[in-house]
């Protein structure tokens, strides 16, 4: 019996213009006024989502948002922050050392409140990132960090494609070793916590509300999702999935343009 839906946003939840079908507001509304808990699970942070929670109408007692691909979790009640683990200043040093050696890669990290650069003025490539989560990017220097920040829950590379490949690629052991890492976009390697995804955050948050996993749905469709899908017991693959999430999943529902989640709730949920 499913008792949680956990669901992706971009990609999923969102269509390809970055907006919520009407399909999915009234589908998620439904499930919450029926019991359901509903939780969104994301690689954004609280800018990005506090817009859309607003739209769907969110807020109940057990209605949560999984940030930061699981870095963060909130009470969508009230935006109280109800679990985290963080990056510590020795490893976003190690990230700065990477990326110094390589023209037109920038790391930025992730506060609660902020969104920072490492850079003398904010690129293009970050302010458009920036721009989808509803904030502006801010510089930072090394001297600026050590002098005080908040909780940095992850940091993402960013750069053009070609250029990100080559970094990844040469410094995919070390991230391997040290962190837990996801190509999220084409333009974005997000580096977190060791052992932290999306996965670890919905587990946590799911023994604090007594639910097991087989009692999950989970909705997604990219890399950052593959954990997980396979944690919950009733994994779903957008249409518009990567052949890699759809291995890993259970059922498989529409695209996101074509409000595959709604048409997911209605058959597997609120049948």
């Amino acid at each position: 019996m499913i008792k949680l839906i956990a669901i992706d946003m971009d990609g999923t939840l969102l269509n390809n213009q970055k907006q919520l079908p009407q399909e999915n507001i009234e589908a998620l509304q439904k499930a919450s006024q029926a019991g359901y808990d509903v939780v969104l699970c994301t690689g954004r942070c609280q800018s990005g989502v506090e817009p859309y929670a607003r739209e769907l109408g969110l807020g109940q007692d057990r209605e949560f948002a999984i940030l930061n691909n699981g870095c963060s979790t909130f009470a969508l009640k009230d935006w109280s922050l109800v679990d985290y683990v963080t990056l510590s200043d020795q490893e976003v040093k190690a990230l700065m050392e990477l990326v110094k050696d390589y023209e037109d890669i920038y790391l930025t990290l992730t506060e609660q409140e902020r969104f920072l650069v490492f850079a003398d003025q904010v690129p293009e490539i970050v302010a458009y990132d920036a721009s989808l989560i509803f904030t502006q990017a801010q510089t930072i220097s090394w001297s600026d960090f050590q002098a005080g920040h908040g909780r940095i829950f992850q940091a993402m590379i960013m750069g053009d494609s070609n250029a990100l490949d080559r970094f990844h690629d040469e410094n995919c052991p070390y991230f391997d070793q040290h962190f837990s890492h996801v190509r999220s976009q084409h333009y974005i390697v997000e580096a977190l916590p060791k052992g932290t995804t999306k996965a670890s955050g919905l587990k946590a948050l799911a023994q604090q509300l007594g639910i097991d996993r087989s009692e999950i749905m989970a909705l997604g469709d990219a890399a950052n999702d593959l954990e997980m899908l396979k944690f919950a017991g009733h994994s779903v693959a957008m249409g518009n999935a990567a052949a890699s999430v759809k291995a890993v999943c259970n059922y498989q529902t529409a695209s996101n343009d074509q409000a595959g989640v709604a048409q997911a709730i209605y058959e597997y949920v609120l049948k």
